[in-house]
C-alpha cells in the first residue's frame, strides 16, 4: 500500500476527498480499495448534474474479482466526471489519488471525514 496523501480526507467506505474550494470537492476510491478490488475493468460514473446524497450509491466499480458500489462521500451536485475512466478504468488501479479521480461535486457543506491517521487506523487495526 502506498502512503496516504496528507492533503486528502477519507471515508469509512474507502473513498478519498480533496477539497478544491469551500464549495467544491473531488473524490475517488483509495489505494486500499483498489488493491482489494483487483484489476478494475469497468466503472459506472455518476452523471453531470446528478444530485448525490452522502452515503448513498452514486456509481459502481467492476473488477475481475467483484462489483462494488461507490458511495457518495458528500451531498451535492456532480459538476464534472473523469471521462477518461470510461476507456481506461485501470487508471484507478495505477493512480488512485491523481488520474484515477471519479468526480467533482459542488457541496453545501463538508461532512465529517476521516483524517489520514484515522483512516490508517481503519485499514491497519
Amino acid at each position: 500500500m502506498s502512503d496516504l496523501p496528507e492533503v486528502l480526507s477519507y471515508t469509512k467506505e474507502h473513498e478519498w476527498v480533496e477539497v478544491l474550494s469551500p464549495t467544491r470537492i473531488r473524490f475517488g476510491i483509495t489505494d486500499y480499495a483498489q488493491g482489494a478490488l483487483g484489476d478494475i475493468v469497468y466503472i459506472q460514473l455518476p452523471k453531470i448534474n446528478d444530485q448525490i446524497q452522502y452515503g448513498q450509491i452514486c456509481g459502481e466499480v467492476e473488477s475481475t474479482k467483484s462489483v462494488s458500489e461507490i458511495f457518495a462521500p458528500v451531498s451535492g451536485t456532480v459538476l464534472l466526471v473523469n471521462e477518461s475512466l470510461n476507456s481506461s478504468p485501470e487508471l484507478i488501479n495505477q493512480e488512485p489519488y491523481s488520474r484515477g479521480w471519479i468526480a467533482e461535486v459542488e457541496i453545501d457543506h463538508l461532512p465529517e471525514l476521516l483524517s489520514p491517521s484515522q483512516y490508517n487506523l481503519l485499514i491497519n487495526p
